[in-house]
């Protein structure tokens, strides 16, 4: 998991989605190419925005409610608020009409969802809180059979 400074920023966004958890599998469908590639320019814009501990997880198999799921943390409400604010600009000038934006108000914790990719922005210590990519990089447990 890498963070956005130090060693792994050398890591381009395209390393890091061939490297880490965004990869997709070959079983994916070709309609998620676009997300993919969306992703990518995502991850370029955070890394441009100055986010830290950036970490992508692949939702293929997990959830139905997006692709990607991308989780990072700003260094203070104001920074969170901007890095919301920035990407949101971003995904509305490469052609997203349909992006929500949550949490502007406290920039505690800042959520925005393209439908393809949903982008989680916390304070540190509220990411800590919440684990939320503890809770989405597990693999989905075995479902039981009790016929």
């Amino acid at each position: 998991m890498g963070t956005a400074t130090g060693a792994s920023r050398a890591k381009s966004p395209s390393e890091r989605l061939k490297s880490g958890t965004a990869a997709r599998s070959e079983k994916a469908p070709p309609s998620t190419a676009a997300s993919t590639a969306l992703l990518a320019q995502a991850l370029t814009w955070l890394d441009d925005a100055k986010a830290e501990n950036i970490v992508s997880i692949d939702l293929a198999g997990k959830s139905t409610i997006a692709d990607y799921m991308v989780i990072v943390s700003g260094r203070s409400d104001r920074h969170v608020g901007a890095i919301g604010d920035q990407l949101v600009k971003k995904f509305k000038e490469s052609g997203l009409s349909r992006v929500r934006i949550e949490g502007l108000e406290t920039c505690d914790w800042v959520l925005i969802d393209t439908g393809d990719i949903i982008v989680h922005v916390f304070r540190p210590e509220v990411r800590e809180f919440y684990k939320l990519e503890k809770m989405w990089s597990g693999d989905r447990p075995g479902e039981d059979t009790t016929h």
